[in-house]
């Protein structure tokens, strides 16, 4: 499973009522579990006098982020949910299942529900739950991603101008810190890091500190 995987290709919500209840899906790509969870914590924040917040995620785990790496290189599929006070099964799954059934990962979701007044039912909650996920997904959009690790690069300031110029050649998103040393955070596709690091170890004859 280290090839393409399906994923949002922006942050979106989506809102529709219900019988009085207003339901708010919204979604986000994220990369690892604790983006993951830190998206759901913002959401729960920003709309926390709603009724409920019910999470939803599916994120890779070990290879990319270095968590749970079974030393084989493989990684796993981490998928949680909650129904945050709904009845059980009526919320949460629904959510994750629109996930699975479009095949996405690295993907979270939180549906806000603000009660109108009026009870749906399991079977409508489920519908509710559902739709509004599924009206969020076709707002971001599905794009094809690469599995990335974030590849931290440390150099003196010397060296620092030959690792940017690789950077840059090959696209690659990065964050540089110049302080005495240089440090850059480098988004590199899984399959190409261990030709950029050994690329960079030979550009700067070995004076380079790789994490």
């Amino acid at each position: 499973m280290s090839g393409t995987y399906r994923t949002v290709a922006a942050p979106a919500s989506a809102e529709f009522v219900v019988q009085g209840s207003e339901f708010v899906g919204h979604v986000r790509p994220v990369e690892s579990v604790s983006a993951a969870e830190a998206f759901v914590d913002a959401v729960a924040e920003e709309y926390a006098d709603a009724t409920h917040n019910v999470p939803a995620y599916r994120v890779r785990t070990g290879g990319g982020d270095g968590g749970g790496d079974d030393g084989t290189g493989g990684h796993f599929l981490r998928e949680y949910s909650s129904d945050d006070g709904e009845p059980s099964g009526s919320a949460g799954k629904p959510a994750l299942n629109v996930l699975t059934q479009q095949d996405l990962e690295n993907c979270a979701v939180v549906v806000t529900r603000y009660y109108g007044g009026t009870n749906l039912g399991v079977g409508g909650l489920v519908r509710a739950y559902s739709r509004a996920v599924k009206d969020a997904v076709e707002a971001a959009g599905i794009v094809e991603e690469r599995p990335h690790e974030r590849v931290s690069v440390t150099v003196d300031y010397d060296d620092s101008g030959t690792v940017r110029g690789i950077l840059e050649s090959e696209g690659y998103e990065f964050e540089a810190d110049y302080q005495a040393e240089v440090s850059f955070a480098v988004r590199v596709p899984l399959e190409e890091a261990g030709a950029f690091r050994d690329r960079l170890r030979s550009a700067t004859s070995g004076r380079v500190d790789l994490g």
